[in-house]
């Protein structure tokens, strides 16, 4: 008996232009995916770009959910948890649809990953570890897209109070970003959908933006990064959401913790500095305000490209490499949590949150080394929204850890 001829297929291989053979990816078998490559070679030449493919592939928010995982929506609301039988470790629960994919005009320039999420200008094996020195007017586009980063970011706080979303914010810093002919750097990155992170109370960081509201005594981290110019600018910060989050000490010490270890990190940096030693010094000081570091996210180089070298952890006794030089942008934005340092991954592949449910909290400046030591490019302004706050009872900065009540409304009380 005859049988069928196999039909030729591509080899899906980055720049490969021969037949493929049998081999497939295993990964993409599990995700029930096609991907035939020509040789193993070539598959593990190929295997940077592949690999993002799988990330998109298994994200709920790039597929049809089962019905089995997905809770059925509100018959008012038409909202829903797409992910109802996750173990979340605190209160806090996404509420889905998100918003469609907000657009950029081709008249922006886009980075490189716009397009298919995948960015290759980052992947790029040789010289991996090699950190840029900006030149006098690669040094000026950082700092215009930073002051514009700032721009953005102040706007987005002025519209965090309780009532609003999440999405609402995303849509406030999309439409900045536009008015400043910038792409919001975070859109597609990754296949990441938002043009924003909006991480809430026990959420460290990559928090994608939905139809949540706030509530007075959340605390909100809005992260805004914008591609200007050919370069990109990343801060973020902290912010409390009505009396109740400013008035709560446990709130205000991880919130002020993490704004200390920040402007402790700083003050270190000059030509010279180790990049392993901020994590000294900001590891110090959590602890000695009752906090711990987060681990598995650091700080890093950023300039052309989005994330590169130096990476800079937060924690102490970390085996980072390399030492600033004048020319050197990168940032510094230590995570703390008032509970344990570990967190653990919705099942969006991107939000990150403490694994025992505590707040935390989080704050990012982009930096340039100088000859005399340090210029902060995403400085607050005078009238930057948000700002130190004092612990409540006037107490400064020492935390109300000892001897503080929270009634049923969320708000502190010293203990008679």
């Amino acid at each position: 008996m005859a049988t069928e001829a196999p039909t030729k297929r591509q080899c899906i291989g980055v720049d490969c232009e021969n037949d493929a053979g049998t081999l497939q990816c295993p990964t993409c078998l599990k995700l029930g995916k096609e991907s035939f490559f020509c040789s193993q070679d070539c598959f593990k030449r190929s295997w940077s770009e592949h690999k993002a493919l799988h990330k998109s592939q298994s994200n709920p928010l790039r597929n049809i959910f089962a019905p089995k995982v997905v809770s059925k929506p509100d018959p008012a609301t038409g909202f829903y948890n797409p992910f109802p039988t996750f173990p979340f470790t605190g209160s806090l629960r996404p509420v889905y649809p998100l918003s469609p994919k907000r657009q950029v005009p081709a008249s922006i320039p886009h980075p490189d990953y716009a397009k298919d999420g995948i960015p290759r200008s980052e992947q790029v094996f040789v010289g991996r570890n090699k950190i840029t020195i900006l030149d006098k007017k690669q040094q000026e586009g950082m700092r215009k897209v930073c002051r514009l980063a700032r721009e953005v970011l102040d706007i987005a706080a002025k519209e965090a109070k309780p009532g609003v979303t999440t999405d609402w914010i995303d849509e406030v810093v999309h439409k900045a970003c536009l008015e400043r002919n910038a792409y919001p750097s975070p859109l597609n990155y990754y296949h990441f959908p938002k043009s924003v992170c909006t991480s809430i109370n026990e959420v460290i960081c990559h928090g994608i933006p939905d139809n949540r509201l706030l509530l007075d005594g959340d605390i909100l981290n809005i992260d805004v990064s914008l591609y200007h110019g050919g370069f990109h600018g990343d801060l973020n910060e902290t912010y409390y959401i009505g009396d109740r989050a400013s008035s709560d000490a446990e709130s205000v010490q991880v919130v002020e913790t993490a704004r200390e270890c920040l402007d402790n990190a700083i003050a270190l940096v000059k030509p010279g500095m180790l990049f392993r030693d901020p994590g000294m010094v900001i590891e110090k000081h959590a602890k000695s305000k009752n906090c711990s570091v987060v681990k598995t996210y650091c700080g890093h180089g950023v300039n052309q490209l989005f994330h590169c070298a130096p990476n800079v952890p937060h924690y102490a006794k970390n085996k980072a490499v390399g030492m600033a030089k004048p020319g050197m942008c990168f940032t510094i934005e230590p995570m703390i949590n008032l509970g344990t340092y570990k967190d653990k991954t919705w099942p969006d592949d991107w939000t990150s949150a403490t694994v025992d449910g505590s707040r935390t909290a989080q704050f990012e400046h982009t930096l340039l080394v100088n000859e005399d030591g340090v210029e902060v490019l995403t400085a607050r302004l005078p009238d930057s929204p948000g700002g130190p706050q004092l612990m409540p009872g006037g107490m400064g900065g020492t935390p109300m850890s000892d001897g503080v009540s929270i009634d049923s409304n969320g708000t502190s009380h010293a203990a008679t």
